[in-house]
């Protein structure tokens, strides 16, 4: 990924990730995942203090980025959940099938390249009955503020890592053969509309 990709861009998400408003949106999500979480995307390891100890038998973390899983084995070793963390990408996830009780998702589909391909895996690792528990930004309701997005997304995808602006979450995940249970979609406060309008829910298999 070069010095940029491994020493400044996981310092730039971590700071972007890590606002006021976005951890407000994980205090509301992260204790819904239970059992024997996977969390796609761990970073930093921003969600782990948020996690249920209670509900949380153990937690697997796929990181793709060096810079990120450097900076995740500092949180790891703070937390009283056990934390195994995996050099791995969401579209090839290396687990057996139906294997964890919750994908944990945040902010990261944005940025999978892949994005169909990662959900199918997301998919055949759930137990039956498993959940799908996301936080995600994503393509606005609003024509204006779609229409800067759209204009910026180039530019945002170089500085970004590949994240995208317009990418309607809610239609993929049904898309990848999940049935939203739960979903809650809203502009961030404090958040640039083109960036902070956010899905947040729980799906199940369909």
């Amino acid at each position: 990924m070069g010095f940029y990709g491994e020493r400044i861009l996981p310092n730039l998400i971590d700071c972007a990730c890590g606002a006021r408003p976005i951890l407000k949106h994980r205090r509301a999500i992260v204790p819904e995942a239970g059992g024997v979480v996977l969390e796609v995307g761990l970073g930093s390891g921003t969600n782990l203090p948020y996690y249920d100890a209670g509900k949380v038998s153990r937690v697997i973390g796929v990181e793709p980025s060096r810079g990120m899983r450097t900076k995740a084995d500092r949180a790891i070793v703070r937390q009283a959940i056990p934390v195994e963390l995996l050099d791995a990408a969401g579209e090839a996830l290396p687990l057996e099938d139906a294997t964890v009780d919750t994908v944990l998702l945040t902010f990261t589909l944005c940025t999978i390249p892949d994005h169909s391909a990662a959900l199918a895996e997301m998919r055949r690792v759930l137990k039956p009955g498993g959940k799908l528990v996301f936080l995600e930004h994503g393509l606005a309701p609003d024509p204006g503020v779609v229409k800067w997005q759209r204009r910026l997304e180039p530019i945002w995808k170089r500085i970004g890592g590949g994240c995208h602006l317009t990418r309607p979450m809610d239609r993929l995940i049904g898309e990848a053969g999940f049935r939203i249970d739960r979903l809650e979609a809203s502009y961030t406060p404090k958040t640039p509309k083109f960036s902070g309008y956010v899905y947040r829910g729980v799906a199940g298999i369909a």
